[in-house]
C-alpha cells in the first residue's frame, strides 16, 4: 500500500513520459512547407485542388468526431485516446508520404481531424494522475514543451529545405520516425483510475474526484503525523476531534457508476449552470469568433504565401516565420501573467481593440502583395490572438471549478468549429462559392473587423456603466453588482 502510495504521488514519471510524447509528436519539419509538397512535382496537384477540396475535409471531420472523441475521451480514461492520437498522426504522415490522388488526401484530411480532435486527451490527461498541488506546474511543462516541439520542427523544416539536406519525402520518413518515438511514449504512460464523469469516486452519497481522494490520503497522513507526535490515534486531529472530510479508507471507486443517459443529463445541467453568467457568455463567444477566423487564417495562410510569392522563383521562409511566431506569441502569452490590468472592467475593449489590429494585419496581408508584409502580419495577427486567447481562458476559468473548466472550453472550441464550418462549407469549399484565396482573405480580414467593433462597443458599455457605478454608490456601500470591477 505504501509502494502505490509513493506511485501516485510521483507527479513526474506521467508528467515527464507525457512531455516527451507532446514533444515528438509535434516536431513536424513539413507542416510549414505543406502546400509547396503538395503543389510540387511530388504530388503534383493544383493549388484550387488543394484549396477547395482537400483542405476543407479537415473541418468536416474535425466537426464529426470532436464530441464523439471527448466523451469516448472520459470513458476510456485518457490513455487510450492519447494512443489513438498517436495511431492515427502516424496514419497520416504515411499518406502523405506514399498516396498523391485528391480522393487520397481528402481521407488523410480525415485522419488529421481525429488527431486535433484527440488533443482533448493530451491536455486532460495529467490531472486524473498528479495532485491538484501539481497542476499548474504540470499545465505549464506539457503546454510549454508542444510549443517547444513545434518551433523545434519550424526550424529544423528550414533548415533541412534552405540548405537541401533532405528531400520532402525523406522529411516524412524522418517525421513518422519521431512518431514512433512519441507512440512509445504514449504506450508508457500509466493508466489513470478516475476520469472526469464516467469514472468518479464515491464515498456515501458524495460523488468526489481524485484529485480529493489524494488530498484526503494526504490529510490522513497529516493527521497520522500529528497523532504519533501528540499521542493520539489515527483517527483524531491534532486537536483531539473528529477529522472532517472523507476520510480515505472510507472512499472507494466506482469505475462506470452512471449510465450514459445520466453523464449526459449531468452535463447538460452543468452546461446551463455555466452559461447563466452573462460575462462569462460574452467572452465565450469571442473566443468561438475569434478562434474561427484564428483557424481559417492559419489554415490557408500558406496557400496565400504561395499566392503572392510561387515557391519555384523563392526561396521560401516558412520554417523560420513560424517558428518566430511561436516564440513571440508564447512571449507574449507569458507576459500576461505578470500585467496588472483589471480584465474584467477593460478586458471585452481589449478584445475589440486588439481584434481591430489583428483584422488590419489581415488587410496588409491581402492588398500589399509583397511576401515581407505577409510574413510580418502573420507574426503579429497569431501574438495578437495568442494574447487574447489567454485574457480569455483566464477570465473564464477565474469562476470556473476543473469540470467545468473543460466542459466550457470545449463547448467553446465546438462553437467556434461550427462557425468554421458554415465559413468553410459557404466561402471555401467547391461545392460552395469556391472562392480563391484573395476573396478568402478579403472574408477573413471583414469578419474580424465586425468581431473588433462588437466587442469594443460592448467594452466601452461596460466601462461606462462601471463609472456611473462609482458615481451613483457611495464608497462604502459596493454592491455585488460592482463598482470596484468584480462582477457587472
Amino acid at each position: 500500500m505504501e509502494a502505490v502510495r509513493r506511485w501516485r504521488s510521483d507527479w513526474r514519471y506521467p508528467t515527464t513520459l507525457l512531455c516527451v510524447y507532446g514533444f515528438f509528436s509535434t516536431v513536424k519539419p513539413l507542416e510549414p512547407f505543406l502546400i509547396p509538397f503538395l503543389t510540387g512535382p511530388d504530388k503534383n496537384l493544383t493549388t484550387e485542388q488543394v484549396n477547395n477540396q482537400i483542405f476543407p475535409v479537415w473541418t468536416y471531420s474535425y466537426l464529426c468526431v470532436l464530441v464523439p472523441v471527448f466523451l469516448l475521451t472520459d470513458w476510456l480514461r485518457y490513455k487510450p485516446v492519447v494512443v489513438f492520437q498517436c495511431v492515427t498522426l502516424f496514419i497520416t504522415t504515411a499518406m502523405l508520404l506514399w498516396t498523391d490522388s485528391v480522393p487520397a488526401m481528402q481521407a488523410m484530411q480525415c485522419f488529421y481531424g481525429m488527431v486535433t480532435a484527440s488533443e482533448v486527451a493530451y491536455f486532460s490527461y495529467i490531472y486524473s494522475v498528479i495532485d491538484l498541488k501539481r497542476y499548474r506546474k504540470a499545465t505549464s511543462y506539457s503546454r510549454s514543451v508542444q510549443l517547444l516541439g513545434y518551433t523545434v520542427g519550424s526550424v529544423l523544416g528550414q533548415l533541412l529545405v534552405s540548405f537541401n539536406l533532405m528531400s520532402y519525402n525523406n522529411i516524412l520518413v524522418f517525421t513518422m520516425v519521431l512518431t514512433a518515438i512519441a507512440l512509445l511514449a504514449s504506450c508508457l504512460l500509466p493508466m489513470p483510475q478516475q476520469s472526469m464523469f464516467f469514472h468518479r469516486i464515491h464515498t456515501g452519497q458524495k460523488t468526489v474526484t481524485e484529485g480529493t481522494k489524494r488530498h484526503a490520503n494526504e490529510t490522513v497522513g497529516r493527521g497520522d503525523e500529528k497523532g504519533e507526535k501528540g499521542g493520539e490515534t489515527q483517527d483524531d486531529t491534532g486537536n483531539g476531534q473528529e477529522e472532517k472530510g472523507p476520510k480515505a479508507e472510507d472512499i472507494e471507486e466506482a469505475v462506470g457508476a452512471e449510465s450514459c443517459c445520466g453523464v449526459l443529463l449531468r452535463l447538460w445541467k452543468d452546461f446551463l449552470q455555466c452559461y447563466s453568467s452573462r460575462k462569462l457568455l460574452y467572452w465565450s463567444v469571442w473566443w468561438a469568433m475569434a478562434t474561427c477566423g484564428y483557424n481559417q487564417t492559419v489554415n490557408y495562410v500558406q496557400v496565400l504565401w504561395e499566392h503572392v510569392q510561387p515557391s519555384q522563383n523563392f526561396s521560401i521562409y516558412n520554417g523560420g516565420v513560424e517558428a518566430v511566431s511561436n516564440l513571440l506569441s508564447a512571449a507574449t502569452a507569458y507576459g500576461i501573467g505578470f500585467t496588472e490590468v483589471k480584465w474584467e472592467l477593460w478586458g471585452e475593449l481589449a478584445l475589440g481593440g486588439f481584434s481591430g489590429l489583428g483584422a488590419a494585419a489581415l488587410f496588409l496581408m491581402t492588398f500589399i502583395g509583397n511576401i515581407w508584409v505577409c510574413y510580418t502580419g502573420y507574426i503579429l495577427f497569431k501574438c495578437l490572438y495568442m494574447l487574447l486567447i489567454t485574457i480569455a481562458m483566464y477570465q473564464i476559468a477565474a469562476d470556473l471549478s476543473m469540470e467545468r473548466y473543460a466542459l466550457v472550453f470545449g463547448a467553446n472550441n465546438f462553437g467556434a468549429l461550427t462557425l468554421q464550418t458554415i465559413i468553410t462549407s459557404v466561402v471555401v469549399d467547391s461545392g460552395g462559392l469556391g472562392l480563391a484565396i484573395i476573396p478568402q482573405f478579403t472574408i477573413y480580414a471583414s469578419y474580424f473587423s465586425v468581431i473588433a467593433v462588437l466587442f469594443s462597443l460592448r467594452g466601452l458599455f461596460t466601462i461606462w456603466r462601471a463609472r456611473r457605478s462609482n458615481e451613483e454608490s457611495p464608497p462604502s456601500e459596493n454592491d455585488e453588482s460592482g463598482s470596484d470591477g468584480h462582477r457587472f
